[in-house]
């Protein structure tokens, strides 16, 4: 008998569900070429997602290696562009917790180095500055790693839009067992057309449970550019601004010691 979760939010922003719910169903259509698995989308409203409601369990480091090699297919389904939203949905797209959503820019880049800049960072920071978080020294140092992305990226720079989860933090990585083995289940996306190590530097910035081996996986499909552990920091930068706008405090001296690391 198939069970089904509500979720649900009074006056949530305009498309906000409806653009998690074509997310989902756009992720979870890279099941067919070996992705992982993605909660089942039921219906939507303007306040609600009905979804299918997974048992939880405990991971281990085979179903770790599976889902980081179930990953690897699911970005390389790919996207049309760097900024591209779910296929279907043609409204704002959004990243953060329930209660405080903030818009994420779409577009159609055609190179990470503009998109990261143009369409991620810039916008993110800007919106931390509006609510009295961030302050103009940030953006002028923000602008000094969008004018350094060109060496900070290096070989990543010739990755091709890749289909990715978008917010891909442990906590939005269900384990569940399903006739007998553990298996990964992603929830709660912001999906788009991005580059391939946004997910996995989300994977590393809270932790998550045999993170090692899912990087394993992961490369057993689809080898990483070079120096990727170097540009960790990079890509978490616009989840930390993210983090600053919506909750301040700690989050903003941890944007400006990573900024200082990587203009460093």
């Amino acid at each position: 008998m198939v069970r089904t979760y509500r979720k649900t939010r009074g006056g949530a922003p305009a498309g906000f569900f409806e653009c998690e719910g074509l997310g989902l169903r756009w992720l979870g259509q890279a099941q067919s070429v070996g992705g992982p698995r993605v909660v089942d989308v039921y219906d939507w409203g303007g306040d609600f997602l009905d979804i299918e409601e997974v048992e939880s369990t405990s991971p281990n480091g085979g179903a770790a290696y599976r889902f980081g090699a179930e990953l690897a297919r699911m970005h390389d389904a790919g996207a049309d562009h760097f900024g591209s939203a779910p296929e279907g949905y043609t409204g704002t797209c959004y990243f953060g917790p329930l209660q405080d959503p903030l818009p994420m820019d779409t577009g159609d880049w055609d190179d990470p180095m503009t998109y990261w800049g143009q369409g991620r960072l810039e916008p993110m920071v800007r919106m931390a500055i509006d609510r009295r978080a961030l302050n103009r020294n940030d953006m002028d140092v923000t602008q000094e790693i969008i004018q350094a992305l060109p060496d900070l990226l290096g070989a990543a720079a010739d990755d091709k839009p890749a289909r990715v989860h978008g917010d891909l933090w442990s906590g939005n990585v269900m384990w569940t067992k399903e006739e007998g083995q553990t298996e990964a289940v992603l929830i709660d996306p912001a999906a788009h057309g991005g580059h391939r190590e946004e997910d996995l530097a989300m994977l590393h910035l809270f932790g998550i449970p045999y993170l090692s081996q899912i990087l394993d996986g992961y490369q057993s499909v689809h080898p990483l550019a070079k120096g990727y552990e170097n540009r960790v920091t990079l890509w978490q930068l616009y989840a930390i601004a993210g983090h600053c706008a919506f909750f301040g405090g700690g989050y903003v001296s941890e944007y400006r010691s990573m900024c200082r690391s990587l203009l460093g």
